[in-house]
């Protein structure tokens, strides 16, 4: 089974929060491998050698092999839990990998060719990311690293939905399958200013100075001269 990354574990007897606390001020970090036939064990990993991978989006999307007790554990990382102030992690979620049963990851998307998209280039068009990554369903040996957005050919207002993406043979979408179709991509027309379009417009509207054939003011006449009484 491919895997990239390895993770030696060791097993963890001690509950609660006193015991977490102190193995994480022992530099270890709580864990929990669970799924398959095996009953949930409670692990312990190292914090250091988890801050080098966790900021890679491999290692969420791949196979990842832990080392407890001589034997080989093939796992998916279900969950991270992050310290909300610094640079620490709380608690790790690993879920066992069995070879003829599906499971279900979220791959992350990357979008190609945006800049040179009809959209983009010839239409001045704002790419907006609906999504950044998708869950899949498949069995570990089809499991891919990503999924492919080509947006090459994109004009304006023409999404790209969970339906259209391409995805390998025995990798399937589980939004798809409960009619849930959403967008994943698309490229919006440029935005117009609207108080130099009210201003164009206005000076659209207005006459122009000097413009020919345009109408006089007609010349006031003077008053008729009265007539003089005729003399008896």
């Amino acid at each position: 089974m491919r895997s990239i990354f390895e993770l030696n574990a060791e097993p963890r007897n001690d509950q609660g929060k006193g015991a977490s606390r102190r193995l994480r001020h022992a530099g270890m970090v709580p864990a929990i491998m669970y799924g398959g036939a095996a009953t949930p064990a409670n692990l312990s990993l190292n914090h250091q050698k988890l801050l080098l991978v966790v900021d890679n989006e491999k290692f969420y999307s791949t196979i990842v092999m832990v080392n407890l007790d001589g034997a080989k554990h093939p796992v998916i990382i279900k969950d991270v839990q992050m310290h909300p102030a610094k640079n620490a992690i709380v608690h790790v979620d690993l879920q066992r990998v069995l070879e003829d049963q599906p499971i279900r990851v979220h791959l992350p998307i990357h979008f190609l060719n945006e800049a040179t998209s009809p959209g983009v280039k010839l239409r001045g068009g704002t790419v907006s990311h609906m999504r950044s990554d998708i869950e899949i369903s498949c069995l570990p040996k089809d499991l891919p690293e990503s999924v492919e957005v080509d947006m090459g050919a994109m004009g304006l207002n023409e999404p790209v939905k969970l339906s259209d993406l391409k995805l390998p043979e025995g990798v399937t979408i589980p939004e798809l399958a409960h009619g849930h179709d959403a967008p994943v991509v698309v490229i919006h027309p440029p935005r117009v200013d609207k108080e130099a379009e009210a201003e164009a417009a206005a000076a659209a509207a207005a006459p122009k100075a000097g413009a020919k054939g345009a109408a006089k003011p007609a010349a006031a006449k003077p008053a008729a001269a009265a007539k003089a009484p005729a003399k008896k």
